[in-house]
């Protein structure tokens, strides 16, 4: 929490995803968009302005800046992206630790071109990006390694699919295994998802942040949640301890 959520060092690689991100809020290009998740709160069709899904359904530059403090804290060697889409995260990831090896996964071609075509842009080499559907690739498993230090999960926002992907990829876990759920609020399913994953006898420790829920798996660590609740002051945060 000090080290690395608390971090108010002011990284060089900010700029780089800020400038990204400005260069998608000024693209209005329009792109027909495949969608095989839960589908959107905010289009009402496939076919979306590039500036309007950075604004809408991108990361927050704040989170952007959180995941590239985790994966630099962490160094994750092996780490899985469900959901790249135009690639923010992608590229917080890849800035947080370069020497890492990035599979992320992405229905839509159009979205994950752009992403891809940002990476090379940037020099970062050491992403793969597949275009799949998210279950078929993680049935096949002909292309996943044996373990993934960090798991970011951005894809299909449905209790469902949530803990199917969660069940698949338990025997992918180290114990300094980081896993990221994105939107454990966004309906009832998916806090209900979150709830049965919290009580998962393999999950040890869990932070709840609101927007993102972060698993850990560490053995020797007793099972324990924490809430971190945004006042006002959005650099100020209430940590609560809860003994589950």
């Amino acid at each position: 929490m000090t080290k690395c959520f608390y971090d108010e060092k002011k990284y060089p690689e900010y700029s780089i995803l800020q400038d990204y991100r400005n260069s998608l809020l000024a693209n209005k290009n329009t792109i027909e968009v495949t969608d095989f998740g839960v589908g959107s709160r905010v289009f009402k069709s496939n076919k979306r302005a590039i500036n309007q899904i950075a604004k809408n359904a991108g990361i927050s530059p704040k989170r952007a800046e959180l995941m590239f403090r985790i994966t630099n804290y962490f160094q994750p060697e092996s780490v899985l992206e469900i959901g790249t889409s135009l690639g923010l995260a992608t590229i917080a990831l890849s800035l947080g630790n370069k020497n890492s090896k990035i599979i992320t996964l992405e229905g839509c071609p159009q979205t994950m071109a752009i992403a891809k075509n940002q990476c090379q842009l940037q020099n970062l080499n050491n992403v793969e990006f597949v275009n799949t559907k998210f279950e078929d690739f993680l049935t096949t498993d002909n292309r996943q390694p044996t373990t993934y230090n960090f798991i970011y999960f951005d894809g299909n926002h449905s209790k469902k699919a949530t803990l199917d992907y969660f069940e698949r990829l338990l025997p992918t876990i180290l114990n300094n295994s980081v896993w990221i759920f994105d939107d454990i609020h966004w309906s009832k399913d998916m806090e209900e998802a979150w709830e049965i994953i919290k009580s998962h006898p393999k999950v040890t420790v869990t932070i709840d942040t609101f927007q993102w829920g972060i698993v850990f798996f560490r053995k020797e660590q007793v099972k324990e949640h924490f809430i971190i609740n945004p006042n006002k002051n959005i650099s100020s945060y209430i940590f609560e301890r809860i003994r589950i």
